[in-house]
């Protein structure tokens, strides 16, 4: 049986299967989600809002409570799009604002632009660059360190 999730603030509305994750729903909508982690719930990347039925989701696990103690735009209403499945009806999801950077090579293309909105850092969501700040090749730097943390967690995951 499938359920309807709202997506905000696009406006648009998706269908996901009983106890598929919300992650499913936001790809079949074409939106840019990362998935560094590959779903684990050990990332920021899938970091969103819900705004109305949190009760309609499955609970917090213990994974995904740690992750989103370190996200930096964290609310009480914050889950991980690939951890919370849908059981009911009446979801409504707010996608934070702000902008994750698919590849290196995004980031290489935007040097010596202004950000049009937030950059986001992939792992803990806290904002790398502000709207309109010119965006600098340190952001390079910060974000190939970042593509070694995720590595590292997910190496570290498999073992355990």
């Amino acid at each position: 049986m499938s359920k309807v999730v709202r997506l905000d603030p696009i406006g648009q509305e998706a269908t996901v299967r009983t106890n598929d994750h919300l992650l499913s729903a936001l790809l079949k909508q074409e939106l840019q989600v990362l998935q560094e982690c590959g779903g684990r719930g050990m990332c920021a990347t899938c970091h969103i809002f819900i705004k109305e039925g949190m009760e309609h989701l499955s609970p917090v696990s213990r994974r995904e409570r740690r992750t989103l103690g370190v996200i930096a735009t964290c609310q009480q209403q914050s889950r991980l799009a690939c951890q919370s499945k849908v059981v009911g009806e009446g979801v409504v999801v707010e996608l934070p604002s702000g902008m994750y950077l698919n590849e290196m090579s995004e980031i290489e293309n935007l040097i010596g632009r202004r950000a049009e909105e937030n950059i986001l850092h992939p792992l803990d969501g806290r904002v790398l660059v502000e709207t309109g700040k010119l965006i600098t090749r340190s952001m390079i730097t910060q974000l190939k360190e970042t593509q070694s943390e995720v590595a590292t967690q997910v190496a570290t995951s498999q073992l355990n």
